[in-house]
């Protein structure tokens, strides 16, 4: 994203149960680079049907600009279009202010014909990256360097959750698991890895999201397959990336995180943008049905909610508008789509063409249908 950038009910389980069922679909190919996909998704002439606009809508995450939820925010929300808002620290200038906000957005949702909670998110890593003031003011890298590394990043964890929690949030887009390999590199530079170990990692990502998660507060791996390959300049959100690391290096380095992440029961997890030859030469990590199926999925078995990272990130520019890019993503396995450059519009743009997309046949009914009951089960676990 656009960075520096209970238990669940019954209901819920039985509805993760009844996701995990169904078959991911294939997916059909996205766009190379520098062509746009052809076929329904280039055309916006026919217009997407009332019932394929709310779906769509509820696979959509809002951003907006400044302190106050602006009146379409509130209205897609109030309307059932909307999975979740991201917040940043502009929409955060005072706990007061703050407080008022998310009133609003969950009045807006309790007057919906959705049921389930919304989904409200912030980065909340420590360190350098923090929205909200407080915990977990210490960084992974510093973390990873205190006396008790796991029993720090579990206090972090809690940090992370008491503060969201108090705050009316419920999903932290946190922890980074990305493995760095060159000291000052784009991701240790910022002091957002744990380290260059894929298991020391891994256990301190996974102290981490265990704690915030036993407070309500849904955890958030990222970015699969892994960043900790990138130069210092290399930012997915500037510009577009390749992350030439073999396969072999990729699986026991850039993914071993993951595999703790899942066993600890991570429920999200955040695809990259950069592009992972090995994987998928021509499309980045969060528009291959390669990587998101093949080897989140398939392979190391996750089965809960992938998020896609800003789909208005530079990586993207090759890529078409934000509607092109919300259904190559939705189509390669994506579920939730994320628009965080703080205007409402592309996030409208992206939940017209999903549901254009869906009318047409262009993305799979019961792919997109799985999709939905996966997060419709993450909202109806947390507060």
């Amino acid at each position: 994203m656009l960075s520096l950038r209970r238990t669940a009910p019954l209901v819920a389980v039985l509805a993760v149960l009844a996701a995990a069922l169904v078959p991911v679909a294939a997916g059909s190919a996205a766009a190379p680079a520098g062509r746009r996909p052809s076929g329904p998704v280039g055309r916006t002439a026919a217009m997407p049907s009332t019932d394929s606009r709310l779906l769509a809508g509820r696979r959509i995450v809002y951003s907006y600009p400044g302190p106050t939820p602006p009146p379409a925010v509130l209205q897609a929300i109030r309307e059932g279009r909307a999975a979740g808002v991201i917040l940043f620290g502009e929409n955060a200038t005072s706990p007061d202010q703050l407080a008022d906000a998310v009133g609003r957005l969950r009045q807006a949702a309790a007057e919906s014909p959705v049921p389930e909670p919304l989904l409200l998110m912030t980065d909340q890593e420590g360190g350098k990256v923090r929205r909200l003031p407080g915990a977990p003011e210490l960084s992974a890298r510093a973390t990873a360097a205190s006396p008790d590394p796991v029993a720090e990043a579990s206090r972090s964890g809690a940090g992370a959750g008491r503060n969201l929690a108090d705050a009316g949030l419920n999903v932290n887009l946190a922890p980074v698991v990305d493995v760095y390999d060159t000291p000052g590199n784009f991701i240790d530079h910022h002091e957002r890895s744990y380290g260059q170990d894929p298991f020391v990692v891994g256990e301190l990502g996974s102290a981490f999201l265990a704690a915030q998660q036993g407070l309500g507060v849904a955890a958030t791996a990222k970015h699969f397959p892994g960043l900790g390959s990138a130069a210092r300049d290399e930012n997915t959100d500037e510009r577009p990336v390749t992350l030439p690391v073999p396969l072999a290096d990729l699986r026991a380095r850039g993914e071993e995180p993951y595999r703790a992440a899942i066993a600890a029961g991570v429920r999200l997890v955040m695809a990259s943008w950069a592009v992972y030859p090995a994987l998928d030469p021509e499309r980045p990590a969060g528009l291959s049905p390669t990587v998101v199926q093949g080897e989140l999925r398939s392979r190391l078995g996750f089965r809960g909610v992938t998020v896609t990272d800003a789909l208005e990130a530079g990586a993207l520019a090759p890529y078409g508008d934000t509607g092109t890019r919300a259904v190559a993503a939705a189509d390669a396995g994506m579920d939730l789509l994320l628009c965080s450059a703080r205007d409402p519009q592309q996030a409208e743009d992206a939940a017209a063409a999903v549901a254009a997309a869906l009318d047409s046949g262009r993305l799979d009914r019961a792919a997109f249908d799985a999709a939905l009951a996966r997060i419709t089960a993450l909202r109806a676990s947390l507060g």
